[in-house]
């Protein structure tokens, strides 16, 4: 990312360190662009993180000496024989990543996506220590290793202070938070104020969810909330906090707002304001009231409107049309 500093009267360009907010790069289209031309927008646009939700090698293969860094994702129908097998974990690292180690920076793997609570919940944390063990035998012991999930994790999210993961939550979680604080590796979490909003219109101001309001909506002890991705955010702290993880920081692993396709909610002026907000937000050191004073690492969802999602909303997260034109300007990424 690139900052204008000027000093009497002259003005230069400072390359700044990678950006603290990254993109998801889903595939879930039949009109997208070659992993190459995607690649070189990225960069060109100085987005220097990107999360991948499995090992696809073309897409890999364009990420080599690109400077990007990546969240390797591992599919979900994947995990049963990850955490079962640990010949198979060694086998995904030796194909996934040891090929590329030279050439792409993994910040971390995320053993499969939103899959907690679900059957398959009970296969992550056996697969994050597989693939943890992979790892640290293939010399790659410097990558994380984590899950992502949903807030569906949260049984209490408000006030912030309380959220508390729910009790079919709690015995999953406890053993990924003992794991992710011996290892000082991040929890990987997916927040939607937009979903937040659609579900509880009446409880939650709009203003509230996009980052838009002026004012403290939310009072919680002697912590003040202005936006719901702070309070939702905490609230996963808090959860953390209650099994033992209170030392875990966390990644927004995705996070966005769709530009159509539910009347004056989900426009483009209004997606505009919640990623441009969010982009500022977690890019500064402001933090959250619970956790202030520091960045947040941040990936927003997604690069492109994927044609193949269900219908709606889903296919309208998107920062950029399949022709790689802008679904709206993000003001922090160049030009």
């Amino acid at each position: 990312m690139r900052f204008i500093i000027c000093d009497k009267g002259s003005c230069y360009y400072h390359e700044a360190e990678a950006s603290i907010v990254g993109v998801n790069y889903g595939l879930l289209g039949n009109n997208l662009p070659p992993p190459s031309q995607v690649i070189a927008l990225l960069k060109s646009r100085g987005i220097a993180r990107v999360r991948l939700f499995a090992p696809v090698q073309d897409v890999l293969t364009a990420l080599e000496n690109s400077g990007i860094e990546v969240i390797l994702g591992t599919l979900n129908e994947d995990l049963q024989n990850l955490g079962g097998d640990l010949l198979f974990a060694m086998s995904w690292v030796k194909n996934n990543v040891l090929p590329y180690a030279d050439t792409i920076k993994f910040r971390c793997i995320s053993a499969g996506n939103e899959v907690i609570p679900s059957d398959l919940a009970i296969h992550v944390f056996p697969a994050m220590k597989n693939l943890n063990t992979a790892l640290r035998a293939s010399y790659l012991g410097e990558i994380s290793v984590s899950t992502s999930v949903s807030t569906l994790v949260l049984g209490t999210s408000y006030p912030p202070s309380q959220g508390e993961f729910s009790e079919d939550v709690k015995s999953i979680m406890q053993p990924i938070a003992k794991f992710l604080v011996q290892n000082n590796f991040p929890l990987l979490v997916n927040v939607y104020p937009y979903f937040s909003y659609i579900y509880n219109p009446q409880d939650i101001p709009l203003s509230y969810a996009l980052f838009n309001s002026s004012e403290v909506v939310v009072r919680d002890g002697k912590l003040k909330y202005k936006n719901l991705f702070d309070a939702t955010t905490d609230a996963v702290y808090s959860a953390l906090e209650k099994v033992g993880g209170g030392d875990i920081d966390v990644v927004i692993s995705e996070s966005g707002w769709p530009s159509n396709e539910n009347g004056d909610i989900a426009t483009i002026s209004n997606a505009k304001m919640y990623v441009n907000s969010l982009v500022q937000h977690v890019s500064g050191t402001t933090g959250t009231p619970k956790r202030p004073g520091k960045s947040i690492e941040t990936y927003v969802f997604a690069t492109f409107n994927e044609n193949l999602k269900p219908p709606g909303t889903e296919q309208n997260f998107g920062l950029y049309y399949p022709n790689m034109t802008e679904v709206y300007h993000v003001d922090m990424f160049t030009p």
